[in-house]
């Protein structure tokens, strides 16, 4: 098994391709081991020292750090995710249906229309280049005017996630969906 890493634009993150698929048709972020109980491949990557995020996107993982550098960490990371993939352990133990995970959404009723225009435009032309970089953004909510996004993986916390929010993600969901005067992380 060969496994591939790329950098991200978030220097504390690390993008892992296993060529495979990781958790196809979803994705998960883990802050933390607690939050990870569900997914023993997540557990295992929180045993190392300094890993403190752990993102599962369609076919790649990546890792957040705190402490350490990448020359020692990565090593240890990929035996884990090597030695994960060649048990047969699964990915998730039991997974929630989207549903249940998009259920904190808000918005008004009458705002359905703007908002699936605004999921369409995610889902099409912006969570296909930010997985690009080992992250996601998610719909959160629409309230007056204000689109709140869930930035995950390499996205939280990166440097250039602000950037890319307010100059990337704002002026194409306000060019194609006039409604939409803000773009806000959650």
């Amino acid at each position: 098994m060969f496994i591939q890493t790329e950098a991200t634009p978030n220097p504390a993150t690390l993008k892992f391709l296993p060529g495979k698929p990781v958790l196809p048709g979803g994705t998960r972020d883990y802050r933390d081991a607690e939050t990870a109980a569900e997914s023993p491949l997540a557990q295992k990557l929180f045993s190392v020292r300094g890993v403190s995020g752990v993102f599962l996107g369609q076919d790649f993982i990546t890792v957040t750090k705190s402490g350490g550098e990448w020359q020692h960490l990565k090593p240890a990371i990929l035996g884990l995710i090597m030695d994960h993939y060649l048990s047969g352990a699964p990915v998730l133990l039991g997974a929630k249906s989207k549903a249940e995970e998009d259920g904190d959404e808000f918005f008004e009723e009458g705002d359905a229309e703007i908002v699936t225009a605004i999921k369409q435009l995610l889902d099409t032309r912006v969570r296909p280049a930010v997985a690009q970089d080992g992250g996601d953004i998610t719909f959160h909510g629409f309230r007056e005017g204000v689109v709140y996004l869930n930035m995950k993986g390499s996205c939280a916390g990166c440097p250039s996630s602000t950037a890319t929010l307010k100059h990337g993600i704002e002026n194409l969901l306000r060019h194609f969906v006039p409604e939409v005067n803000e773009v806000r992380a959650v």
